[in-house]
């Protein structure tokens, strides 16, 4: 079935791409598209079959990301971060999930991570307010996953929890006017002192050991792999994504293309520019291929119920932040080699070179941190706790 779902997501490509330059304007990605998508059963891939779901191989969930963002870099966005969330959701208490998914199985959730917000531990549950910035998609949802830190009745830190906050209980502030990623509406999340219940919270640090309650209910290997690994991974996929658009972009325009410059020559009969989509799409390939092959590794250990060694997670995150890195160089050797058409408003490659960079300052793409974790490792250094 997630294969229909793939074919489905694939019939939309065009219509996302025309509507790029409208996503823009609106600063969010129009209702139509999210609709579409809704209705290839797209955000159901990684929702648990009890749901409605399809608790697919999360490879297909990323080949879908990325054909998406090679169509529309902000609609690749959106659709990574809203549609992975289900995955998160199935590892809370069943009391949470039936509040999601019980009366409405397309309820969407958007997110902000970084730990903002504070929480205070009371009978019962938490009490959290604050600010959270950069909740992508948070237009096109009615719950919110927040990050927080728990504090004592001493002020001490001790916990580090997600949030999850229903649409009444939260305000969405428009701050998203930026240089790329325009179409994502990454705006603020303002909550002014709600309770939440102990059931509608995740520690990070459960999910950090892979746990969950919720995997008493999903019992699918699917949701026993690491957070990290996949949110990571959900980040660099779409970057991957305008990557690949860019490419396709840059050979349709070179097809076509004389270089006045040198005496009416070809631009596809160039030798250098031959050089130059070589090394692009190498890029491109090896980003993608570490990518995968390290998920799949990941889910073979699983499958066997071993666990999963540090220095394969902190592979993923190497592989990851990396991934980034060469898709964006590529995206550069693309774009420096298209001429001034490349400049154009409405051009896929002027939009995949801002796009990506606005990406690429994302948390997870914190690329010397990650580097560093992986050596220390290599070196035998204690690793501190960290994005793994």
């Amino acid at each position: 079935m997630s294969e229909k779902v793939l074919d489905a997501v694939r019939d939309l490509l065009p219509g996302f791409r025309e509507r790029a330059d409208e996503g823009e304007r609106l600063r969010q990605v129009p209702e139509q598209s999210v609709k579409e998508l809704e209705e290839t059963g797209f955000f159901r891939l990684l929702q648990p079959k009890r749901f409605d779901g399809f608790e697919a191989d999360p490879v297909t969930f990323y080949t879908a990301v990325r054909e998406i963002a090679a169509a529309d870099g902000s609609t690749g966005w959106i659709s990574s971060v809203l549609g992975v969330h289900p995955w998160q959701v199935a590892l809370f208490p069943d009391e949470a999930q039936q509040a999601v998914w019980g009366s409405n199985t397309n309820t969407r959730l958007s997110s902000s991570y970084a730990p903002t917000g504070k929480a205070v531990k009371v009978d019962g549950g938490y009490k959290l307010s604050g600010k959270w910035a950069f909740s992508s998609g948070s237009a096109h949802a009615t719950w919110v996953l927040l990050g927080g830190l728990v504090f004592n009745e001493e002020g001490q830190v001790i916990d580090f929890r997600t949030f999850m906050i229903p649409r009444d209980k939260y305000e969405i502030v428009d701050v998203w006017n930026v240089l790329g990623l325009r179409g994502t509406g990454s705006n603020d999340i303002v909550v002014e002192e709600h309770f939440v219940p102990e059931a509608f919270t995740l520690s990070m640090s459960d999910t950090g050991r892979c746990y969950g309650p919720g995997q008493e209910q999903n019992t699918s290997d699917l949701y026993k792999l690491p957070f990290h690994s996949l949110f990571t991974t959900t980040i660099t996929t779409p970057i991957i994504g305008m990557a690949t658009g860019a490419y396709a972009e840059h050979i349709g325009m070179q097809q076509n293309r004389v270089r006045a410059a040198y005496a009416g020559e070809k631009a596809s009969s160039d030798p250098f520019a031959a050089v130059r989509i070589a090394r692009a799409s190498s890029e491109i390939d090896a980003a993608w291929a570490l990518l995968m092959n390290n998920i799949r590794e990941e889910q073979a250990l699983v499958a066997k119920g071993e666990q999963i060694p540090l220095e394969l997670r902190l592979r993923v995150r190497r592989d990851q932040v990396l991934g980034t890195h060469r898709a964006i160089g590529a995206i550069d050797t693309l774009f420096e080699a298209s001429g001034g058409r490349a400049l154009a408003e409405g051009s896929y490659l002027q939009r995949a070179l801002r796009d990506s960079r606005a990406g690429r300052v994302h948390a997870a793409n914190d690329q010397e941190r990650a580097l560093k974790m992986y050596g220390e490792l290599v070196f035998g250094h204690k690793i501190e706790p960290g994005m793994y």
